[in-house]
């Protein structure tokens, strides 16, 4: 303080006054000039901001989303949904709320099918690497489900439904593997696992039987985002300086070497033969004779004809001609029959006297196992002639046939994509010399207008045959979705097909039926390429369209 106090007695010394009045002064300057100076200061800065404050401040101005450009939206709102940004993505927060609710138990289903999986692979693998054991002792997906953030859906003209979901999952798995090799026993643990993928989910083809759809094949449009934690004997192995980002593309090439678009994991729901009833062969029957026939006529003969009918058909019986007068008779005549199920479907052969007035009498029966055919092999039969299939002890004749069964060939669709995605195909066969099955499926028509009524059917004229099909009242947009079948001796490369769309009249009015348009379709294409599906425009109509789908089988 600028003085030095003495208590009296000490010394003979007296205390120094004048240094302490200087220092009670310089005291006392110091705080005032504080406290001065930090008020000069705020009021200055005051006037200084008040002074300087920009006098033409307005308010913000609220716009409209819709008035703002891409990156100022996206800056906004980072994580813009895709069912707002494009217009074909459709919102579906229903589907998000059924995986919500269903998340436990597809938990448990999708671990299950995983092990399942997952384990006859790790086994095979475990033995190259001389590893004793790889188990999961812990498998959970967690409580956290996966989002759809929008799902597009094409629409073709294909048989097939086709779906591309946005996914994103953020879960809290808890997956624990435990590995035994070399006399150690290491657990390694997979958390905080993120997955964004934009698959492509296929269901086809469409059939009538549930679930409606044969398979479901699937592919990845782009490189999916995997992001996960590792953590190995308590240790995060991400952690490591470069191994993350290792892992994170080795994990990413991999499944673009398995998923990515074009190559497609197929997932067979059905067979695709029983569920959609397609044809899958033809078969060739011929009736060569018979003999030791019941005497069934007043004079001691009969007049025996063969009625051939394929089960689970809707279709016309096919009869030979007939033997007057004739106990072994000999035909030697051909049918063919297009089967659809070969191991369930027989053909009915019943032998019957021909009866010039009154009912025919049946004379024996017996069936054809279709299961017990050779493919391609020709095969002859001599049956019984039974009263019916469940009196076999009785015989009332034979009869010999021939039979063959061949299947239709169908491409090889499951060779490896892989090796073949940037092959050069060869060009088709053209001209094949053998016959086949002309399959034509008419599937749809839009726009059509009658000029008294509308009530579409469609008629197929193929070699003076005429086909149609279900007429539907009061339609301009009809969807019939009915197949028809022509047997053919040879490929009609130059033939033509006309399809033509008419209105059936009403049962009450005055007037008849009309014609709302016809197409002409050559076949060469369709014998050339096997199959083709086109949408035709309809001569004299306005804007009549009609969608047909042709297919050439050989056997």
């Amino acid at each position: 303080m600028g003085f030095i106090f003495m208590p009296r007695g000490w010394g003979g010394l007296e205390p120094n006054w004048e240094g302490l009045k200087v220092g009670l002064v310089s005291t006392a300057l110091g705080f005032f000039g504080f406290g001065a100076g930090l008020t000069a200061g705020v009021v200055v800065g005051y006037y200084i901001f008040i002074h300087f404050q920009p006098s033409d401040v307005k308010d913000p101005k609220i716009r409209p989303l819709v008035e703002h450009d891409t990156q100022s939206l996206e800056c906004m709102l980072p994580e813009i949904p895709l069912w707002v940004k494009y217009s074909d993505y459709d919102r579906i927060d229903w589907l998000n709320k059924i995986v919500e609710l269903m998340w436990p138990y597809l938990d448990k289903a999708i671990c299950r099918t995983a092990k399942q999986v997952a384990e006859p692979i790790i086994a095979e693998n475990a033995l190259k690497y001389k590893i004793n054991s790889v188990q999961f002792e812990t498998l959970t997906l967690g409580s956290l489900p996966p989002a759809f953030h929008g799902m597009k859906v094409y629409i073709t003209e294909e048989n097939e439904l086709t779906l591309e979901p946005s996914l994103k999952w953020a879960g809290n798995p808890n997956v624990i593997i435990v590995i035994k090799a070399y006399g150690l026993r290491l657990t390694i643990q997979v958390v905080d696992l993120q997955i964004f993928a934009a698959p492509r989910i296929t269901l086809k083809p469409l059939v009538p039987s549930f679930p409606c759809f044969a398979k479901i094949c699937m592919s990845l449009t782009e490189k999916p985002h995997v992001d996960f934690g590792l953590k190995l004997l308590g240790a995060d192995l991400m952690a490591i300086p470069g191994l993350y980002r290792f892992v994170q593309e080795t994990i990413k090439n991999q499944v673009a070497n398995m998923f990515l678009w074009p190559r497609i994991l197929e997932v067979p729901v059905l067979d695709v033969s029983k569920a959609s009833k397609r044809p899958v062969g033809i078969l060739h029957v011929k009736i060569i004779r018979a003999y030791k026939l019941r005497k069934l006529d007043f004079f001691g003969k009969s007049d025996p004809y063969v009625k051939l009918k394929l089960s689970d058909e809707k279709l016309p019986s096919k009869k030979t001609s007939v033997k007057h007068g004739n106990l072994d008779p000999e035909w030697n005549e051909e049918f063919k029959f297009v089967i659809k199920d070969p191991e369930n479907q027989v053909v009915e052969l019943n032998v019957y006297d021909w009866e010039k007035v009154g009912q025919h009498e049946r004379m024996g029966m017996n069936v054809i196992q279709l299961n017990e055919l050779t493919p391609d092999g020709p095969k002859t039969l001599t049956l019984n002639l039974l009263k019916n299939l469940e009196s076999r002890d009785e015989s009332h004749g034979h009869i010999v046939v021939e039979v063959t069964f061949k299947p239709f060939k169908e491409e090889d669709l499951s060779k490896d994509i892989s090796e073949n995605a940037y092959a050069v195909e060869d060009s088709p066969d053209y001209g094949p010399s053998g016959g086949g099955l002309l399959v034509i499926i008419v599937h749809e028509a839009h726009d059509l207008e009658g000029k008294h009524h509308t009530n579409p059917y469609a008629r197929i004229l193929f070699r003076g045959d005429k086909r149609k099909t279900k007429h539907i009242k009061n339609n301009r947009d009809p969807r019939w979705e009915e197949e028809f079948q022509f047997v053919c001796e040879a490929p009609p490369v130059n033939e033509k097909m006309q399809v033509e769309v008419l209105s059936k009249a009403p049962i009450i009015g005055i007037y008849s039926k009309e014609i709302l348009g016809y197409v002409t379709i050559s076949l060469a294409d369709v014998v050339n390429n096997k199959r083709t599906n086109n949408t035709y425009h309809l001569i004299d109509s306005n804007n009549g369209q009609i969608q047909i789908e042709i297919q050439w089988k050989t056997s």
